[in-house]
């Protein structure tokens, strides 16, 4: 029986051991299919998979390079454009402040001319006055003079007369 257990045991060896060489040769053409249809592709699509993330990262890196610039950028012509803003600003109080000069200026002198022209009016007015008075008293004196000349008058008679005038040249005013 020892014979036969250890013929079993080399035939059940044998076959272990073919069995060993079938499943070997079957794992290794598994191994090469594997690799040429499967670990091929799987592996140049990790490829692309790497490539892609690292063209994405590249990318969101150059994006936010970009956005930091124009960040940095927009915050420049920020500042420049409220100087630019203060500047107007600053310009427009100049003028203002100059234009109320002016306009103050211009109104005092306007006020000076129409004081220096209402004056000349009122001493013209005035002259006119005085010339009118001056003729009224020569015309009157003359009146006067006729009228005493005409007849001789007593005190009493010449203040009449005085007065009578006087009520006739306020009448024709």
């Amino acid at each position: 029986m020892q014979g036969l257990t250890s013929n079993l045991a080399l035939g059940a060896a044998g076959f272990q051991l073919g069995d060993m060489v079938a499943q070997l040769f079957f794992f290794i053409v598994l191994l090469a299919l594997l690799r040429k249809f499967a670990w091929g592709p799987l592996m140049t699509m990790m490829k692309d998979r790497e490539d892609y993330i690292a063209n994405e990262i590249e990318t969101a890196e150059k994006s936010r390079e970009e956005a930091a610039i124009q960040h940095r950028e927009a915050s420049e012509e920020l500042k420049k454009t409220r100087q630019d803003a203060q500047n107007i600003i600053e310009d427009a109080r100049k003028t203002a402040s100059q234009q109320e000069r002016d306009i103050v200026e211009s109104a005092k002198k306007e006020a000076e001319r129409i004081k220096v022209s209402a004056r000349q009016e009122i001493e013209q007015e005035r002259d006119k006055a005085v010339q009118v008075l001056k003729d009224q008293v020569a015309s009157m004196s003359v009146m006067i003079a006729s009228k005493v000349i005409e007849k001789e008058l007593s005190e009493k008679d010449q203040q009449e007369l005085i007065s009578q005038y006087i009520n006739e040249a306020g009448e024709e005013r």
